[in-house]
């Protein structure tokens, strides 16, 4: 039997030291791939097999090969270069990996020079580190264009609340004139009550995406509900000229669900119908199931194109009609009022068409033997639904 060559000291650190980085590097949660100076792959963790959504990865590999990202503007980025200018650590959370079924993920990259064997003489290369972060730069897009939404619009509604008390407190110390005291002082109050809507919208929707919803279970009256609803928005409906009915189903009975939650719903289906319409008439309508009751909301207004009818749930979304953008709005609404119908297990949907009007339907599910407390889905829980 031929006896192995024994090995140098030297060698056996070597090895040891393979070893030991190979175990850190498969410990380790995000991919991590070395390279050496000719840029060719000679160790890589487990986690580098899923970036790459590969089975294996040959040692030896040319690192372009396997790793292409590319920038915002998808065109190919340069990552050789890039690891061989890293003549100290460097990072970058602006690079895109794209799948072969076209789909993407944003990256987080660290680059690091190092020495990659035992000694003074040991060879060089690189380590490179790589993270999914597309959940992280998809929550800083929302948070950047929360901020920007929100600050926006509030600065309208505050400018134009100050002014008209300014006049009002103008005209007070000026003169008499009683009619445009009110006028000034009615504006003002619009938009704060506008702004007061806002604030109810973002508190709402920070409970719901933190889980903190809870519906209670009680006995609703619909016919009551509906007409209160009427009644409550006739005069705004009123002062556009406008017609609001009612169409309730005699048949209807105790509808079992959150009073809280079905009245926002459809307040929000009601304000938004009044906002966009600015002739003929809108519709609260109530009609009977037997597991539920079905509600709509028909307006004669503006209407939804077809390609913003599947945005119209989207978080700060708002068309980029002019006559809908002429009302204030934060684009928050309709995301509010989907969040609460999904906690009560409603079904929305939506038939409209540009100047023919919108129908915003809600089927309501009566949870009389549901237990009296649901609490709201999780984020992960709800997050497949949102896509």
């Amino acid at each position: 039997m031929q006896q192995q060559p024994k090995l140098t000291s030297e060698e056996i650190n070597q090895q040891l030291e393979h070893e030991r980085l190979t175990s850190l590097i498969n410990s380790m949660v995000d991919a991590v791939i070395a390279v050496d100076s000719r840029m060719r792959v000679i160790v890589y963790n487990g986690a580098a097999l899923n970036i790459f959504d590969v089975n294996t990865i040959e040692i030896g590999t040319p690192l372009e090969t396997i790793f292409q990202p590319i920038d915002d503007n998808d065109k190919p980025a340069d990552i050789i270069s890039m690891v061989r200018s890293a003549a100290k650590p460097v990072t970058d959370r602006d690079l895109r990996l794209r799948y072969g079924d076209d789909s993407a993920i944003n990256l987080y990259i660290s680059i690091a020079p190092v020495r990659l064997s035992f000694g003074e003489q040991g060879q060089s290369g690189f380590v490179i580190l790589l993270r999914d972060i597309t959940r992280e730069k998809s929550q800083e897009q929302e948070r950047d264009e929360f901020i920007g939404v929100v600050s926006h619009e509030l600065r309208t509604p505050i400018a134009i609340a100050e002014g008209n008390i300014g006049n009002a407190l103008y005209i007070i110390d000026n003169a008499e004139d009683i009619a445009a005291i009110k006028k000034a002082l009615k504006e003002a109050h619009s938009q704060i009550l506008f702004l007061a809507d806002m604030i109810n919208d973002l508190a709402t929707l920070s409970r719901a995406e933190r889980g903190m919803l809870q519906v209670e279970i009680e006995p609703i009256n619909v016919t009551d509900l509906v007409n209160e609803l009427a009644s409550n928005y006739s005069e705004q409906a009123r002062l556009k000229g406008l017609e609001l009915k009612t169409t309730i189903d005699p048949h209807l009975e105790l509808l079992y669900s959150s009073k809280l939650y079905v009245r926002e719903v459809l307040q929000n289906f009601i304000t938004n119908a009044l906002k966009y319409t600015d002739r003929g008439s809108v519709t609260i309508e109530a009609t009977a199931s037997p597991v539920g009751v079905r509600f709509a909301v028909i307006d004669s207004g503006i209407g939804i194109s077809k390609a913003d009818q599947k945005r119209v749930y989207d978080k700060f979304f708002r068309s980029e009609d002019f006559r809908t953008r002429k009302a204030n709005g934060t684009g928050l609404g309709l995301y509010v009022t989907m969040k609460i119908a999904r906690l009560i297990h409603a079904e929305l949907s939506l038939e409209s068409a540009l100047d023919s009007g919108s129908t915003f339907t809600v089927f309501v599910p009566s949870l009389e033997n549901a237990t009296d407390t649901t609490q709201v889905p999780s984020s992960k829980q709800t997050d497949k639904t949102d896509a």
